[in-house]
Parts: structure tokens; sequence; C-alpha cells
């Protein structure tokens, strides 16, 4: 495993940000976009807080972030995770730092469920948020087209068990 380290992610880390996130949409399995946001249209669908990158030496290795599943006041403890590794970093333990520290964070913030929904061809994503804890709950079939083609959605969730438990 390498040692990276976590922060908190600033606008001024957006340039290593967006290259990860093109990276992984290039891929055609890690999201149903197709073009780098600007950091203000990502920000603006993302929640403040919850937002990590993973850094060795000056190298952006991955980031996290969490965006709300709905406007709705009884989904405020319901978050959408995004999860992207440089890809020469993946298998390396930088997803899992991250997913560790994403939901502590959440957990700190008053989450108590967090959903991804993932490509089947992830594979590598579906190992990590299963290793993380997460719950495969269903597919969405034929939810919407990439690059022209339907695509399925996998569901995951996790449930927190510190906040909302009983």
């Amino acid at each position: 495993m390498i040692e990276i380290e976590l922060k908190a992610m600033l606008p001024e880390d957006w340039p290593s940000v967006s290259k990860i996130y093109a990276e992984g949409m290039s891929t055609g399995y890690a999201t149903f976009e197709q073009q780098t946001p600007t950091y203000e249209a990502w920000s603006a669908n993302h929640l403040e807080h919850c937002r990590l990158v993973a850094f060795l030496g000056d190298k952006c290795m991955g980031w996290a972030a969490l965006s709300p599943v709905s406007k709705r006041a009884v989904y405020c403890g319901v978050a959408e995770v995004s999860i992207y590794i440089l890809q020469d970093a993946q298998g390396k333990g930088v997803g899992s730092k991250l997913m560790q520290a994403l939901i502590s964070e959440s957990e700190e913030n008053g989450f108590w469920t967090l959903q991804s929904g993932i490509f089947p061809e992830n594979k590598g994503s579906i190992r990590l948020h299963e290793k993380m804890g997460f719950r495969y709950i269903g597919k969405r079939e034929r939810i919407a087209q990439r690059d022209g083609i339907w695509k399925d959605n996998l569901l995951f969730e996790r449930r927190s068990k510190i906040v909302g438990a009983i």
C-alpha cells in the first residue's frame, strides 16, 4: 500500500480532480457524464463538506465527494458517493483510504445512508463498495444511455451503525 495524505478538497485542487474525473469518464463505465464540468458546476451538485482528495507528494491520486439525493428534508441524511482513483493508483489502497475517511466524515455530518450507482463493468468499484460494507440492493435496467448505448446501473447502499442506529 502506498503512503498517501488525505485532506479536504479545495477549489485549487480542481485541476487535478477534474483530470482524474475525465480519466474515469474516458473508460465509459465510471459515469454517465461525458464532459468534465467547471468547478462551479461540479461544486453546485456536491455537498460543501465530505469532499476529500488523496495525495502522494504533490500528485493527486484520487478524490471522493457526496451529493445530496434529494432536497426533501426527510432525506437529509442520505447522500450519493462519487469516488474516482487515478488509473495508475488503482488497486493500491487509495480507494479504501478515501472511502473509509468519507464514511467517517459522513457520519460526523449526520448521514445515515450512503448510496452508489455503479456500472456492472466497474468491477473495482463494486469490490471497493462491498469491502467497505455497502450491500447490493438492486439493478436499474437500461436507466440511461452512454455513447448511445443503454446502460444498467447497480445500486449499493451502506447504513451507518452510528447515525440513525437503534
